[in-house]
């Protein structure tokens, strides 16, 4: 099983209510009906991925998530995720509020710029890093924005998000000690504790 997959899984209740955003072809949320029996909904730009999610029998919609969410009623989803797809929007403050305002607790997972082989990459090679977690090259990478875990964080502190649970992994194996420079991923249990800042 994908680690980030089987983390949100532990994280997500049983019968409760789902909201992917950026779902891509539905794996993570068949994955979340089957084991937690939850009722799922997906939200994805790309049509290719949206015809999986449908073979899948998942509910999908077409929407941008940077113009889109407007015609979700606050709190009214258990949960919104945000799983590999926030750096991948114009305005991840922005999407990131709005989740917020839809989902009693959102789960954030991004890749780790500051993980220690891209650090390496960038010094003595001089080029944007190539990782598993970050495999594109700069001309062909879907990613807008590049965040450490570190950078989350301090975000979260700024704009009144409480970090109910947070968890780093490196491939398969879980980070513990000093996740900003040993984990390609870091995945974040949030919600609001405030008023939110985009």
């Amino acid at each position: 099983m994908n680690p980030e997959n089987d983390i949100i899984l532990k994280w997500v209740e049983k019968s409760s209510s789902v909201l992917d955003l950026g779902c891509g072809d539905g794996e993570l949320l068949a994955l979340l009906v089957k084991e937690k029996n939850v009722s799922a909904q997906g939200i994805e730009i790309d049509e290719q991925a949206i015809y999986k999610c449908v073979a899948n029998g998942i509910s999908v919609y077409h929407e941008d998530l940077d113009n889109g969410l407007k015609n979700y009623a606050e709190n009214s989803f258990d949960y919104v995720i945000l799983n590999e797809s926030i750096q991948q929007v114009k305005n991840p403050g922005l999407v990131l509020q709005k989740a917020l305002r839809i989902g009693k607790k959102v789960i954030v997972g991004f890749p780790n710029f500051t993980y220690y082989k891209s650090r390496i990459q960038l010094f003595f090679k001089g080029v944007v890093p190539v990782t598993p977690s970050l495999p594109f090259e700069w001309f062909n990478t879907p990613n807008s924005h590049f965040l450490s875990i570190k950078d989350f964080e301090v975000y979260c502190q700024k704009n009144n998000i409480k970090v109910l649970d947070s968890a780093f992994t490196d491939g398969d194996r879980a980070v513990k000690l000093f996740p900003n420079l040993f984990a390609q991923t870091g995945l974040f249990l949030s919600q609001s504790s405030g008023i939110l800042r985009a």
